[in-house]
């Protein structure tokens, strides 16, 4: 979740257009509102009541003609193609509209009771998770890896470019003859403790393998100790060959994302762990 944008503008016109999406879908907003904001502003949920029951009405806008169909269309790929059995809130119904040059996706979710793992996908304390919150995460992720699909989570070209320009090695070394699906952004901000739900599936699609977990092991290096949970829950994915190397993908990722000002607390243990697994001297 992001703060609230600093432009009163975006925080205007996407309150107005949530309140347009609750129109149409038969939904009330709570009172006093609580917010969750998205990346620059373009995406804002909230809970509301329908005929039905509580649920989450989560509002997306894009410049009308910028859509990038792998994540406008994430919400719904994933309803139409992922088995009730990996535990996620279903998506109820969807309405999409256009507004001079913005294009808008209206989502109604099933109500979520459980909290988020923590607050923030980058984690800075340690987590006490129940083994039966590890044990699901395990059959999540091997479910999620069965499910047939052409969606792609990360371009391997923009690999071809970062991983030589972060960590000067070849993206082609480490990349895998096969990728398998993945939920794309796997961090304790969008899984649900302590009863396993799965957030936010935007941007999932094919990814190398152990991605996930790689992504989890990445956001939690400011906390060692969960860190070393995770390395222990996770061993089967991570102590591999193809975990190291989904490890430095996921690493490229993230280092990339700070030049951007994105998590860049980040940069040097993620810098740190990459030169572990390289064999190389951090002296």
């Amino acid at each position: 979740m992001w703060a609230t944008p600093d432009d009163p503008a975006v925080v205007r016109l996407m309150r107005a257009a949530h309140t347009s999406a609750c129109s149409v879908l038969d939904a009330d907003p709570e009172h006093p509102a609580r917010e969750a904001w998205g990346w620059h502003g373009r995406t804002l949920g909230k809970p509301v009541t329908t005929p039905r029951g509580p649920a989450w009405l989560r509002v997306a806008c894009a410049p009308t003609g910028t859509i990038v169909g792998t994540f406008w269309n994430g919400t719904v790929d994933a309803q139409r193609s992922l088995p009730k059995s990996i535990p996620r809130p279903q998506l109820l119904r969807w309405h999409d509209w256009t507004s001079h040059t913005w294009t808008y996706r209206a989502e109604l979710h099933e109500h979520v009771d459980a909290p988020t793992a923590a607050p923030h996908a980058v984690i800075t304390t340690s987590l006490d998770l129940p083994a039966t919150w590890w044990t699901a995460i395990r059959t999540a992720l091997d479910t999620i890896t069965t499910v047939p699909t052409t969606r792609v989570t990360i371009q391997p070209g923009f690999l071809a470019w970062a991983m030589p320009h972060y960590l000067g090695i070849s993206a082609s070394d480490h990349l895998g003859p096969a990728w398998t699906t993945a939920h794309g952004d796997f961090h304790l901000a969008n899984l649900c403790a302590p009863r396993l739900t799965i957030l936010d599936w935007e941007g999932w699609g094919l990814a190398p393998p152990s991605y996930d977990a790689a992504t989890l092991h990445s956001y939690s290096l400011l906390a060692p100790d969960t860190t070393t949970h995770i390395n222990r829950e996770l061993a089967h994915l991570l102590d591999t060959t193809t975990g190291r190397h989904a490890e430095l993908i996921v690493i490229t990722e993230l280092l990339h994302a700070a030049d951007q000002g994105i998590n860049p607390t980040l940069t040097r243990p993620l810098r740190g762990r990459a030169e572990t697994i390289l064999g190389r001297s951090t002296a």
